[in-house]
């Protein structure tokens, strides 16, 4: 095996030895397996991303050309009962505000 020689911060330098005892590894392993990676051109995020734009061109999903607005993707199909409460509540403060003004009364 052969050795190299790069020049890191020593902040960094720190900082990468803690982390390896915390994942029970070494610098020097991390560095070995990110060279090997880079050397046969293995780049896992840009496999992911590739095998993602992949899969979503091959879906079947959505092939009839829907398109949703930005309504829709916030639409809920039931009220949230504590929103539901607090416009109740608003709801009845408007009332009683606006009778107070005209001189009605309000029977809550």
């Amino acid at each position: 095996m052969a050795n190299l020689t790069i020049s890191l911060e020593e902040s960094i330098i720190k900082m990468a030895r803690v982390r390896a005892i915390q994942e029970g590894t070494s610098v020097s392993a991390k560095v070995r397996e990110f060279l090997a990676e880079y050397a046969l051109g293995n780049d896992r995020q840009s496999a992911a991303a590739t095998a993602f734009i992949e899969a979503a061109r091959r879906s079947q999903a959505n092939s009839e050309g829907v398109r949703w607005t930005r309504a829709d993707a916030h639409e809920r199909p039931y009220p949230d009962s504590a929103t539901s409460a607090n416009t109740a509540s608003a709801t009845s403060l408007v009332t009683s505000d606006t009778a107070s003004a005209s001189g009605d009364a309000v029977t809550p």
